[in-house]
């Protein structure tokens, strides 16, 4: 498995680090955009100089590979504990998506970062490049969960992975941490995800009967 490049990391001075500098300028950039963001808007939302922020990072595309990274590299981890386990692969996949919700709601904002990127720079082209092998990794294991008949057969394990993570993806765009427990809103979308919205009525399904 490709592991992320390594970024040098500089030790912080007191009252600011490497940690916080990342995180005001991930703001910046899911507000403004990263190419309308510069160095001297990331100081300044610190309030401190440019000089002092060069101490942290060599720029900004420091920051953006740092913070692409912390996002693939949470989805990555939930991949390589899943792979571990010694359980189906229908088991497996659920608990992939599950810890996928987990992760974009503990890196809200730089998984959010993760979704924008096109590809413009070598270090967005490097973050679309680990999203397609992560993507590969779960249409794999769409596709063992239907060799053992854990999910349906009628349906490609590379649309069907797609439209699992399109779902967990669709989170960035409304969830906030005061809407509830993450743990909660992972078990629903792996619900809905696998046994639909629809409730099961053992002695007819009225919506399946013709009008007579």
């Amino acid at each position: 498995m490709d592991t992320a490049r390594p970024v040098p990391r500089r030790r912080g001075r007191p009252g600011h680090d490497v940690d916080a500098v990342l995180a005001a300028a991930v703001r910046l950039f899911n507000t403004h955009g990263y190419d309308a963001t510069s160095m001297f808007d990331v100081a300044e939302a610190l309030g401190i100089t440019k000089s002092t922020l060069y101490h942290h990072v060599s720029g900004k595309e420091q920051l953006l590979a740092m913070a692409v990274d912390r996002a693939v590299d949470g989805l990555f981890e939930a991949a390589a504990r899943v792979r571990d386990a010694e359980t189906t692969a229908t088991v497996r996949l659920k608990e992939l998506v599950r810890s996928s919700v987990l992760v974009l709601a503990q890196r809200l904002e730089f998984v959010t970062l993760l979704l924008r990127v096109r590809g413009n720079t070598e270090v967005e082209q490097h973050a679309l490049a680990r999203r397609r092998e992560f993507d590969a990794l779960v249409t794999e294991l769409a596709r063992q969960a239907q060799a053992e008949g854990g999910i349906r057969a009628d349906v490609d394990p590379a649309t069907a992975a797609r439209l699992l993570f399109g779902m967990v993806n669709s989170l960035v765009e409304w969830y906030r941490p005061e809407r509830g427990r993450p743990e909660a809103l992972a078990d629903t979308v792996v619900q809905l995800a696998f046994d639909g919205l629809r409730t099961i009525d053992t002695t007819t399904d009225r919506g399946d009967q013709p009008e007579q």
